[in-house]
C-alpha cells in the first residue's frame, strides 16, 4: 500500500493548543511522525528578564494558563529562598489549598478533552461542569477565572475571604461521591477501555530516559512526586497517597502499566487525593498573617537558585539567577509538557490513526507550556 503524510494541525481537535503533526501513514498505520511546535512562542523567559522581581510575578501564570498557580507558586518559592524568607504558616497551608484545587480542575479538564476524543460526549460534559465550580471558588477567593496572580512573593495576595471555605468544603463533600459517575461513565466503560487500553505504552525506563514526570510517570509504575520529595510548604505533614499505574495483576480489560488507560486511571485517582488533602488542611489551618510585608523597592540578593513544585502535569521548575539587582539576571523554566514532545514520536509511530486523537490526549500535553 502506498504511503503518504498527513498534515495534523497546528490546531486539530487532537490537541488542546496549537502543535502541528507531520505523519507519514502506511494505510491506517503510523510509519513516522514528526513534531514542530513552537506556534505559540512568546519569549517569556527573556521578557521576564526585563521586568521587575515583583511586576514579573502576575506573568508566570500564563505559562500554563489551566493550573496557573502552580507557576505562580514556583517562581514565589524561588525568590523567597533567595532572599530567605520564612513566610506565615497560615499562607503556606492557604497555598496548599489552592494548588489541590486547581489540580483537581487540571486533572477534570484533561479528562473532558480525553473524553472528547473518544467521543464520551457525556462525560464532557460533567467534567467541564465540576471544573466550573472550582473556577467559582477561585473567583470568590481572588476575582479571577484563569489566571490569577494569588500567589505572591511573601504569601498569597489576600486572606480567605467569606465562605470560601465553607463551598470548598461543600464541593469536596460533592466531587467525591461523583467519582463513582466518572468510573461508571469511561473507567468500567468498555469501549473507553477499548480505545485506550495496550495504546501508547510506556514503559519505566522510557518514561525516565525521556524525562515524564507527573502522572505520565507515575503511570508508568514510577513513584515520583514532588509533593513528597520535595520540603516545600506544608505536605510532608499531610498524609495521602500516590496513585500509580495498575499492574497486570489489578489492571482492567487489557490495560498495562504505561498505556494510555493507566495515565488516565492516575489522574482520576489523583483528584481524589487532592480532595483528601485539601480536608486534612481546612481541619487545621493556622491563625496569624497571610503573606509578608515587602518594601515598595524590591531587590533580591545576589545569588543562583533552582526550585521545582509538583504541578498537575508533572514536575514545575523554574531557575533563576539574581546580582542584586531589581530584576532577574536570568530566569529559565523546566516544564512537564517539553519532556512529552521526547517521547510523542516514538509513541506515534508504534500506533494507529484512528488512536492518535486518544494517545495524544492521554499525556495531558500543553503546547503554552513548550511554547513559553
Amino acid at each position: 500500500m502506498e504511503s503518504f503524510e498527513i498534515n495534523v494541525g497546528p490546531t486539530p481537535a487532537t490537541t488542546s493548543g496549537p502543535l502541528h503533526l507531520r505523519v507519514q501513514t502506511d494505510g491506517h498505520r503510523v510509519v513516522q511522525a514528526k513534531i514542530e511546535a513552537g506556534y505559540l512562542h512568546r519569549g517569556m523567559e527573556k521578557v521576564a528578564e526585563r521586568m521587575t522581581w515583583l511586576s514579573c510575578q502576575p506573568y508566570m501564570g500564563r505559562i500554563d494558563y489551566v493550573s496557573a498557580i502552580h507557576c505562580e507558586h514556583a517562581y514565589a518559592l524561588a525568590v523567597e529562598k533567595l532572599c530567605g524568607f520564612e513566610i506565615p504558616e497560615r499562607s503556606k497551608a492557604i497555598r496548599v489549598v489552592v494548588s489541590e484545587l486547581s489540580r483537581i480542575a487540571s486533572h477534570l479538564l484533561s479528562i473532558a478533552w480525553l473524553a472528547r476524543t473518544t467521543n464520551a460526549s457525556t462525560a464532557v460534559m460533567f467534567a467541564l461542569r465540576d471544573r466550573e465550580k472550582i473556577c467559582d471558588l477561585f473567583e470568590i477567593l481572588c476575582g479571577a477565572r484563569l489566571t490569577y496572580n494569588y500567589v505572591r512573593i511573601g504569601g498569597v495576595s489576600n486572606d480567605f475571604t467569606e465562605g470560601f471555605v465553607d463551598k470548598t468544603i461543600e464541593f469536596i463533600d460533592y466531587i467525591v461521591p461523583k467519582l463513582q459517575e466518572y468510573h461508571q461513565l469511561l473507567t468500567n466503560n468498555v469501549f473507553f477501555i477499548g480505545r485506550l487500553a495496550g495504546v501508547g505504552v510506556v514503559s519505566a525506563s522510557q518514561a525516565i530516559a525521556a524525562g515524564l514526570s507527573g502522572p505520565n510517570l507515575r503511570a508508568s509504575g514510577v513513584k515520583l512526586d514532588k509533593r513528597k520529595q520535595e520540603d516545600y510548604e506544608i505536605y510532608r505533614k499531610i498524609d495521602f497517597s500516590t496513585p500509580l499505574g495498575a499492574t497486570s495483576a489489578d489492571s482492567f480489560r487489557g490495560a498495562v502499566q504505561g498505556d494510555a488507560f493507566n495515565r488516565y486511571f492516575v489522574r482520576i485517582q489523583e483528584i481524589e487525593q487532592s480532595a483528601v488533602i485539601i480536608r486534612q488542611v481546612l481541619a487545621n489551618v493556622p491563625e496569624g498573617k497571610y503573606a509578608l510585608t515587602l518594601p515598595r523597592v524590591f531587590k533580591v540578593p545576589a545569588g543562583e537558585i533552582y526550585v521545582s513544585v509538583e504541578s498537575p502535569r508533572g514536575t514545575q521548575g523554574i531557575f533563576i539567577r539574581s546580582t542584586g539587582e531589581k530584576y532577574p539576571d536570568r530566569l529559565r523554566l523546566r516544564t512537564p509538557s517539553f519532556p512529552v514532545l521526547n517521547i510523542l514520536p516514538a509513541v506515534l509511530e508504534s500506533s494507529t490513526l484512528e488512536d492518535m486523537g486518544p494517545l495524544v490526549a492521554s499525556f495531558d500535553y500543553l503546547p503554552s507550556e513548550v511554547d513559553r
